[in-house]
């Protein structure tokens, strides 16, 4: 009871388990019943246990896509940085960096950091990527959509 879990494409705290149904609720506070015989064919995500069970933090991961002409280097120094700068992001073990794809027009790159805030896995997700739009246009790297780029003109200094 009170544990966040994944159940497919549901995301919710347990609220309540019968003989015939769990239900959990979703971060919209929408109330779902699972029936127990469709839990036993599904894998089932403890996000709680694994800081209650193995007193370990739990990963959270964002991806961006970039052009090839923006050095990975740069890549890797701004995420970490945007890391850094996010609430409930842990030092230790310390953000990575990861260079997922080398697609045909694109790099994807993957950001994964930890954390102990369980009940806030939402707006730190949604904190650190606007911490990572943030840097990258501080640092002149334009994130792509992967199936659009646009040269644009320099920004004017006026």
């Amino acid at each position: 009871m009170g544990d966040r879990i994944r159940i497919g494409d549901y995301v919710g705290y347990v609220m309540e388990k019968t003989i015939l149904s769990t239900r959990i609720r979703t971060s919209n506070n929408e109330i779902i019943t699972i029936p127990n015989s469709s839990l036993l064919a599904s894998t089932i995500v403890n996000y709680t246990a694994t800081l209650r069970d193995l007193d370990r933090p739990l990963f959270l991961e964002t991806t961006i896509s970039l052009k090839y002409d923006v050095p990975s280097s740069k890549v890797h120094e701004v995420l970490i940085e945007a890391a850094k700068s996010t609430s409930y992001v842990l030092e230790d073990p310390q953000p990575i960096v990861e260079q997922r794809n080398l697609n045909e027009f694109y790099v994807t790159y993957a950001l994964r950091v930890c954390t102990c805030e369980i009940n806030r896995f939402s707006s730190i997700k949604s904190e650190l990527n606007q911490i990572i739009l943030e840097k990258c246009n501080a640092n002149g790297i334009e994130l792509l959509s992967p199936h659009y780029s646009a040269l644009r003109p320099p920004a004017s200094n006026a």
